[in-house]
């Protein structure tokens, strides 16, 4: 594949010039206008992010981009899906009151809030990965998938299993439905903490494969009858019913791949990636360290493999801030310097196979070159 075209705005701002005003301007070089998008549906993929959590993106932002989508005749809605993990957006109750605190609504982003995989985050469509290696389809919230146009709007940033979340975790992993991030981080298949569980059968109500029984007032899951649809997860409102995270790191970023793979095939996108607060781990955690990196910019392309490489290279080139769980580590005495600052921060992760395997199944290549605006 010819290298892509990635395009940079820095954060830097005369009088009279806003960060919105630049983040259209980049969007507009790039080439989001070439996409028609009169009377179509656009979803515009972000992370509202945890509650307690500082770091995620303004819901300025998110309206910038929105409003582009309706000069040009597009309908866009703001969505992202429910989480595995307890809580404050493990389902669609929950995670619209959360982006509400966070500040996402109508009147902030000139849009409306619709959460891809409904109620439960059992609402999925299952999509062919072209070229996929390790997951032949992937199970991708229903509302991101019946939108004509699909953007992504990102918060680049750490993160502790994934080295960093960017455009493709954004779309990979954002996008996959309860049992898709199942699928994502394990073999799909939930467990019961039976000292949390109190034997309330909500989530034998929810499971439509009878597959859990009580034999002593506490939960059993039937791993031969189980589908991994996680609706038992989402019923149970004690936490009781979880998530194995117990896929490698590698595998996990490969998978990772093949699901931004399935949400983007066959259909026009947009990708952005906004650099700054570059907290140590994701915006799932209802904190945020202090940032390890300097705010670089702004990026935008139509290819999202190129976009995470060029972002991943402005920070690799950074230089590490002072007091970050970053500096600390490059500090200690006996620390193995691996010359990367992700993996200086977050030792156990492998970043790159998402990025080798995200080119490697012809979804953008890592090659591209950076247009400064």
């Amino acid at each position: 594949m010819d290298q892509s075209t990635v395009y940079f705005t820095d954060f830097r701002c005369p009088v009279g010039t806003s960060q919105l005003d630049k983040l259209q301007r980049l969007c507009k070089a790039a080439g989001i206008q070439n996409i028609n998008m009169d009377g179509k549906f656009v979803a515009i993929k972000m992370h509202f992010g945890e509650l307690g959590n500082l770091a995620f993106l303004r819901p300025n932002y998110a309206k910038a981009v929105a409003d582009l989508c309706k000069e040009q005749g597009g309908m866009p809605f703001l969505t992202d899906c429910n989480t595995l993990y307890p809580g404050s957006r493990k389902n669609a109750l929950e995670h619209m009151d959360c982006a509400n605190l966070n500040g996402f609504n109508m009147i902030s982003t000139g849009c409306q809030i619709i959460i891809g995989d409904g109620l439960r985050g059992t609402d999925e469509v299952e999509v062919p990965v072209v070229g996929g290696e390790y997951c032949k389809t992937a199970r991708i919230g229903r509302a991101i998938m019946d939108a004509d146009i699909f953007i992504s709007l990102t918060h680049f940033k750490g993160h502790e299993m994934t080295g960093f979340g960017g455009a493709l975790k954004n779309i990979g992993m954002g996008c996959g439905s309860r049992a898709g991030k199942m699928e994502q981080h394990s073999d799909g298949k939930p467990s019961v903490n039976p000292d949390l569980c109190r034997g309330c059968r909500r989530c034998a109500k929810e499971c439509g494969s009878d597959a859990i029984s009580y034999p002593d007032k506490k939960a059993v899951i039937d791993y031969d009858k189980c589908k991994g649809c996680g609706r038992c997860i989402g019923a149970c409102s004690y936490d009781a019913v979880y998530s194995n995270n117990d896929s490698t790191v590698e595998l996990l970023d490969r998978k990772m791949a093949e699901y931004a793979q399935a949400v983007c095939h066959g259909r026009p996108c947009f990708h952005i990636a906004l650099v700054q607060d570059v907290s140590p781990n994701c915006d799932c955690h209802e904190e945020n360290d202090a940032p390890i990196l300097p705010n670089i910019g702004m990026f935008a392309s139509f290819d999202p493999v190129a976009l995470d490489q060029a972002c991943a290279d402005a920070c690799l080139a950074a230089q590490p801030l002072p007091n970050s769980q970053l500096s600390d580590h490059l500090a200690q005495k006996d620390w193995e310097c691996h010359h990367d600052h992700f993996k200086d921060s977050n030792p156990n992760i492998e970043w790159r196979a998402t990025l080798d395997q995200a080119e490697k199944i012809g979804l953008g290549t890592r090659t591209y070159e950076l247009m400064t605006i």
